[in-house]
């Protein structure tokens, strides 16, 4: 791998949300790891599951759209997904937040 791709690749996982959205489930450590596990880490991240995971824990309405567990690098399969968790918060936004009396 690309020595300033890796940098750039830790970085992002060292970012304040990804380290959040790792303390919410099992993404693991970054401590002392190679350069695979953290593509995979990353891969896990922009498939959108492990996101949406993380969403239906927030807000567990029921959700009409069908996510794609297995994308297996399928960009489509990414989009889509990313495409239902983007709607998913601003469902959530649109509902929980904006509704409220101040």
């Amino acid at each position: 791998m690309d020595g300033t791709l890796s940098e750039l690749l830790a970085a992002f996982l060292e970012s304040p949300l990804v380290l959040w959205v790792r303390t919410l489930g099992p993404l693991g450590s970054c401590d002392n790891a190679g350069s695979e596990e953290r593509v995979n880490m990353f891969v896990e991240l922009v498939d959108g599951v492990f996101l949406h995971k993380i969403m239906t824990q927030i807000d567990p309405s029921p959700n009409n759209q069908r996510l794609n567990k297995n994308v297996n690098n399928d960009v489509s399969l990414r989009l889509h997904n990313l495409t239902l968790l983007t709607r998913h918060i601003r469902t959530y936004y649109q509902v929980c937040i904006l509704t409220k009396d101040p």
